[in-house]
């Protein structure tokens, strides 16, 4: 049996870009659970929120950069906030639609942003990331 993350989250308003995505690490299966956020605000609390007395910790977060209530820039912030716990050991993409090469630089302005990815993803860009930083996977 091949090895598996045990928790991805996307983090997206868009429920079609958020079914795509989640159909492509289905294909992939690569991890035992696939979550889902509708913005930074949802990340936040389903991050900070305890299940059978433990943190969710996903191993990857695909974050999107626009979206309502809370966006991707103000979840980064406010995920810095969280205590370990809380954070785990993880890898965050952002994801997005936007080709501002300033958005690309911010992202990289957090050192817990891995990487920088257009939507839609591809199997292939999830593939090389998760080799990257999971070799075991593949």
């Amino acid at each position: 049996m091949k090895e598996k993350l045990d928790r991805i989250l996307l983090v997206d308003d868009d429920d079609s870009t958020n079914f795509l995505h989640k159909t492509i690490l289905g294909r992939l299966d690569c991890a035992n659970h696939i979550d889902v956020c509708q913005n930074g605000k949802e990340a936040i609390e389903f991050l900070s929120a305890k299940v059978d007395g433990e943190y969710p910790q996903p191993n990857v977060i695909f974050l999107d950069i626009n979206m309502p209530i809370m966006n991707g820039w103000e979840f980064l912030e406010a995920y810095e906030k969280l205590i370990p716990e809380q954070k785990g050991d993880l890898i965050i993409a952002m994801v997005t639609t936007s080709t501002n090469p300033a958005d690309r630089q911010k992202a990289q302005d957090f050192n817990f942003v891995s990487t920088f990815m257009n939507k839609p993803m591809r199997k292939d860009n999830i593939r090389e990331l998760l080799k990257a930083h999971f070799p075991n996977l593949f």
